[in-house]
C-alpha cells in the first residue's frame, strides 16, 4: 500500500528517488515548477531533455504523458517530466490530467523508484481550479497500481497544503 504524505514547500528540496516535473510539452524548461526544476537540476536535466526531443520525442511530449531524465543536481535520482492539459470549462480533460499522474507512477515503477514527489500538475498557468486539480491528483494517485511506497504531494502554498490534507482525509 502506498503512503501519501503532504508537504508544504519547494519540490526542488525534497529528498526522494524521483521528482515529478509539471512540464510543458516542449520539455525544455519554462515557468513555475518546470523552470524551478530545470534551474535547480542544472544543465544535465536540459541536456537529456534535448536528447529526447532530438530522438524519441521530436514533437514534444503529449498531455497525459510522462518521461524520465536524470535529476542532475537535485536531491533525487530522476526527474519524471509529466505534461498535464490546460483547463477548459467547455471540455472535460480530467482523464488526461489523471493520466499524467498514473503514467508518472508507471515510469517511477520502471525505474525502481520507491519514493516520488509530485507537484500539482496543470495548476498555475494551466488554469485548473485548485480544488478540482487536487481532487484529480489524489484520485489518480490513490487509484493507481504502483510499487512506489511513499508519494509526497508537495504543495507550494499553505492553502494548497491544507486543502490537500483535507481532501486526503
Amino acid at each position: 500500500m502506498t503512503i501519501i504524505d503532504v508537504i508544504e514547500g519547494d519540490i526542488t528540496r525534497v529528498r526522494v528517488d524521483a521528482i515529478v516535473n509539471a512540464a510543458n510539452s516542449a520539455l525544455l524548461g519554462g515557468g513555475g515548477v518546470d523552470g524551478a526544476i530545470h534551474r535547480a537540476g542544472g544543465p544535465d536535466v536540459l541536456a537529456e531533455c534535448k536528447v529526447l526531443r532530438n530522438t524519441s520525442l521530436p514533437n514534444g511530449l503529449a498531455a497525459g504523458g510522462a518521461v524520465a531524465t536524470t535529476a542532475g543536481l537535485l536531491p533525487a535520482k530522476w526527474v519524471i517530466h509529466a505534461v498535464g492539459p490546460r483547463y477548459s470549462a467547455h471540455e472535460d480533460r480530467s482523464g488526461i490530467l489523471r493520466a499524467a499522474y498514473i503514467r508518472s507512477l508507471a515510469v517511477a515503477d520502471s525505474l525502481g523508484a520507491r519514493t516520488v514527489a509530485f507537484p500539482l500538475i496543470s495548476g498555475g498557468s494551466y488554469g485548473w481550479p485548485l480544488e478540482d486539480a487536487i481532487t484529480q491528483q489524489l484520485a489518480a494517485i490513490v487509484g493507481a497500481y504502483t510499487r512506489v511506497e511513499v508519494v509526497s504531494v508537495v504543495a507550494f502554498s499553505a492553502r494548497g497544503a491544507k486543502l490537500t490534507t483535507r481532501l486526503l482525509s
